[in-house]
């Protein structure tokens, strides 16, 4: 039979040949690899965060994969608006990817009352990476005991106490609005370009207190400058068994994680989502990278484009419930 059809396809011009043949190896599921013949840009819509580490954690083990040069470039702002927007707008070809968190993919479609991109429909999701519970972090000389000493003293002082966030809209920010709604709380909300500068001020002493990933605070944390009082999961963390839950402390719905992913322009083709796909999954599986991830507190994912796309479209009511119950506005 295939003696056959092979002598057939001698009689027909060569184009038709090649078309007649590339249709039967894409029906038999051998379609194309993509394979990237220049430099790929990881746009990180946010500076000093995990997002960024996790980033440049990635980027050198995506070059060797891939053949070309892959470089990291922040572009902080408007929640992550800025960097996020840039993406959703970049030509759909594979060669430039986004870093996208809580804010700018799921958060600022409430909290903003434009948005220049809409996250669902001008990108399309790669992989779920990592997600991570927030610990409530405050200065460690700032007299605050425990949970429960510091929102005692916070509403005995209505509007004494700030807070920092690593971003409008970012989980960071989100968090605190809902644990002020849950707690009664009066504490003003500090916001700054990224986790280096909110983490700095808040062991000067600029500002009392703030919900970080485990990444941005646990070095200080070891030598002595910053105090945990909670966390913002349903379960402690195995790494602090000594810090309780918010969940835990008398707040029973209490619960946040932040969450990072990779995501292409909308458009993209599939062979290309499916390549980085495929090779992102492999590195966060590494011994090395997922050691580091962990010590990071990180919970791997490595999902699917669909099950990330999926997990995007639950979390944008899930937070905009929060945005609506707090009152939370884009400063």
């Amino acid at each position: 039979m295939i003696f056959t059809l092979l002598s057939g396809l001698k009689k027909l011009p060569m184009p038709w040949v090649a078309a007649l043949l590339l249709l039967g190896l894409q029906s038999l599921g051998f379609a194309q690899v993509w394979t990237p013949s220049k430099p790929i840009r990881i746009i990180v819509p946010i500076t000093g965060s995990t997002n960024d580490v996790l980033a440049r954690l990635l980027a050198p083990k995506l070059q060797e994969a891939l053949g070309q040069t892959v470089i990291v470039e922040n572009k902080p702002g408007a929640g992550g608006n800025i960097g996020a927007d840039y993406v959703a707008k970049s030509a759909p070809d594979g060669y430039t990817l986004l870093v996208g968190y809580n804010g700018p993919l799921v958060i600022n479609q409430t909290l903003f009352d434009k948005m220049p991109y809409d996250p669902v429909k001008d990108l399309t999701p790669i992989t779920l990476a990592v997600t991570a519970s927030q610990y409530l972090t405050v200065n460690a000389n700032s007299g605050f005991t425990s949970l429960k000493d510091f929102i005692s003293k916070a509403k005995a002082n209505p509007g004494k106490y700030s807070y920092a966030s690593i971003a409008v809209g970012s989980a960071s920010h989100l968090t605190m609005e809902m644990f002020k709604t849950d707690a009664g709380l009066d504490i003003t909300h500090i916001p700054y370009k990224g986790s280096g500068a909110a983490v700095t001020d808040l062991i000067a002493g600029n500002v009392d207190a703030g919900f970080f990933v485990p990444g941005n605070v646990q070095q200080f944390v070891k030598d002595g400058r910053l105090k945990l009082l909670a966390s913002s999961g349903k379960k402690r963390f195995t790494s602090t068994p000594e810090v309780p839950t918010i969940n835990e402390s008398g707040y029973k719905d209490f619960e946040a994680s932040s969450w990072i992913g990779f995501l292409a322009p909308a458009g993209t083709p599939t062979n290309v989502i499916d390549r980085y796909n495929s090779e992102i999954v492999k590195i966060l599986k590494m011994p090395d990278v997922h050691t580091k991830l962990i010590d990071m507190q990180f919970d791997v994912v490595g999902s699917t484009p669909a099950q990330f796309k999926d997990w995007i479209q639950s979390e944008i009511p899930k937070w905009g419930k929060v945005i609506k119950m707090t009152g939370a506005r884009a400063d």
